[in-house]
């Protein structure tokens, strides 16, 4: 079963990068080429033919999973970047952190409006990060045509933070 190849690959450390958090390092999924291969195969198999016409990574794991993916349903891949990371013609939006702010930037010239755009990143945690970036393609005249992670914690809510989207992921954890 897919979740189980995901699963034996995430390696789990508990209290990182601080007390009372539990970390889900996908880099072991990077460095399992058949856990990697199950990853966009299932995702490939889930979006075929739902009708995307971009691909929008969110940086920086996200990168890992959206080029792949882009690349296998030959459509043009947008990265989502940290501010002051592109030169075009640039739309930035702040979103709120547990410990503060961060945004999230994506240039003009890499999307159309009436775009219907994948949003993709390694995991989902409360959905802040998905919000911001599908509220910046909105607001510039794209539509959301889901939110795609490899890994979901569903116990912090995303699902509510992310009501307005479907979205999926590949694994999800309950509490630890």
């Amino acid at each position: 079963m897919i979740e189980d190849v995901i699963d034996k690959a995430i390696r789990k450390k508990l209290d990182f990068p601080r007390k009372g958090i539990q970390y889900y390092d996908i880099t072991g999924i990077t460095v399992d080429s058949e856990a990697f291969r199950a990853c966009i195969d299932e995702m490939y198999d889930y979006y075929k033919d739902k009708d995307i016409t971009r691909i929008a990574g969110i940086e920086a794991r996200g990168f890992v999973f959206a080029a792949p993916l882009a690349y296998r349903m030959h459509l043009p891949l947008v990265l989502v970047r940290k501010k002051g990371k592109l030169s075009g013609t640039v739309f930035t939006k702040e979103y709120a952190l547990e410990y503060g702010l961060d945004s999230v930037s994506i240039q003009m010239e890499d999307f159309q409006k009436d775009d219907n755009i994948l949003i993709v990143d390694d995991l989902i945690a409360t959905g802040g990060t998905f919000a911001a970036t599908a509220g910046l393609f909105v607001q510039h005249g794209a539509h959301i045509a889901g939110c795609l992670a490899v890994v979901g914690l569903p116990y912090l809510d995303y699902d509510k933070v992310l009501s307005a989207y479907p979205v999926h992921t590949l694994i999800t954890y309950q509490k630890y």
